[in-house]
């Protein structure tokens, strides 16, 4: 189940994986296109896993459970 560790470790890796990303770019004239793609690409990911996550553990709507078949509940 996820805490809000998730959101602290979800970071790391992704901090990780972008100065991983921006050391190891391809070297010459497209070098900053590169890395402004990685570093883009990182955390435009970051932002949607977490807002995903965070939407999973506070929900707006509460699921009503009034309208199940009773063969489902049991």
């Amino acid at each position: 189940m996820a805490n809000g560790w998730s959101i602290i470790i979800g970071l790391v890796i992704c901090l990780i994986v972008a100065v991983a990303g921006y050391v190891l770019a391809p070297k010459g004239e497209n070098l900053t296109v590169w890395r402004s793609s990685i570093l883009l690409t990182v955390a435009c990911t970051y932002i949607m896993w977490a807002l995903t996550l965070l939407a999973q553990l506070n929900p707006l709507v509460q699921p009503n459970a009034s309208d199940f078949r009773k063969q489902y509940i049991e």
